[in-house]
């Protein structure tokens, strides 16, 4: 029998939600599973299935390490936000359109659990920084790109919160003060231009103006089933619309990054999410794109990579962020 500590790691997206078991010092992620996250259903569907996860994550965890109910020392939960970590409340989120909702307690309550609330990229980021991509770096931004656009500053191995938790929200920079609505209420939003679903209203508006392209057969004539995937798939075909479509986003978002380069000068920024695979056909315009904004010697210092703990950063950096917490290290 382990006399190792494990704390539960959950990810919510407005997409998935992803939950796995970790080892307090860190190692293999135990009882990891998947599930979407279903958002539209209410806030109570939603609830009731990250505990259903987390159960059945620790119950495949306890059987494959033999693990017993005290080695389960707590949960770790990374969330959308805004949010407020002291009682674990999310303010909002305009992603699953949630305000001032008690999701601490309600998963701590319903497991038997004590149980921390971060914001979703910061969790990814120190996740990366703990067991990934940044190992070593000392300055770093994480970027997550998915239903929405996240971030996440590590500064010295430490997660940077701000003075009332909200440092980060990269996604809701505004690089363009008369541009598309976003899902905030503000204009011009980052997240308006280069996440998951702004990728995909931009193809089907070129699409509807006449622009040629695969995207109509991958999803049988239904431009409403567009979504940033069906663009990464028609790229891997050679579809020159969708890699154009890609450079537009990599042009708004590498001016978003670069804007922080130049403000925070890292040594690294990780960029994570389904996005990512589309590679260098996102990265190489992205890299350009910031080697024209940043100051050259910000730049030159700054690795843009992709993540190395795909699908698991959020997981891995949400128990890391309990643990500290509990370590009283923050």
């Amino acid at each position: 029998m382990s006399d190792q500590k494990y704390i539960v790691g959950v990810d919510l997206g407005g997409t998935s939600i992803k939950v796995g078991v970790v080892p307090y010092d860190g190692g293999r992620v135990l009882g990891m599973r998947s599930m979407p996250t279903n958002s539209d259903h209410g806030a109570k569907f939603v609830v009731d299935r990250m505990v259903e996860m987390i159960r059945g994550s620790m119950q495949d965890a306890a059987r494959e390490e033999n693990i017993p109910d005290e080695g389960f020392i707590g949960i770790g939960l990374g969330s959308p936000g805004p949010l407020d970590r002291k009682t674990g409340t999310v303010i909002e989120t305009p992603n699953l359109g949630w305000r001032n909702f008690p999701l601490r307690d309600l998963i701590s309550n319903s497991i038997g659990l004590e149980a921390e609330l971060d914001n979703d990229a910061n969790c990814a980021t120190i996740g990366e920084w703990w067991m990934g991509a940044g190992q070593g770096v000392q300055t770093l931004i994480g970027v997550t790109l998915g239903t929405g656009i996240g971030g996440g500053i590590v500064l010295d191995g430490r997660v940077f919160h701000g003075a009332a938790d909200v440092a980060g929200e990269i996604g809701h920079m505004t690089i363009d003060s008369t541009g598309r609505k976003c899902k905030c209420g503000n204009y011009g939003c980052l997240e308006a231009y280069a996440s998951g679903p702004a990728i995909a209203a931009r193809a089907i508006e070129g699409l509807e103006t006449g622009d040629t392209s695969l995207l109509p057969s991958l999803v049988n004539d239904d431009l409403s089933r567009i979504t940033a995937e069906t663009v990464y798939e028609a790229i891997v075909a050679g579809d020159l619309y969708a890699k154009e479509v890609m450079r537009e986003t990599a042009k708004f978002l590498g001016a978003g990054l670069a804007n922080l380069i130049n403000i925070l000068n890292p040594g690294m920024v990780v960029i994570s999410g389904g996005v990512t695979r589309a590679g260098e056909h996102l990265f190489e315009p992205l890299r350009a794109q910031i080697r024209r904004r940043a100051f050259r010697h910000a730049e030159q210092s700054c690795q843009i990579v992709s993540t190395t703990l795909e699908g698991k950063a959020g997981v891995i950096g949400a128990a890391y962020m309990f643990r500290v917490e509990r370590s009283g290290n923050d």
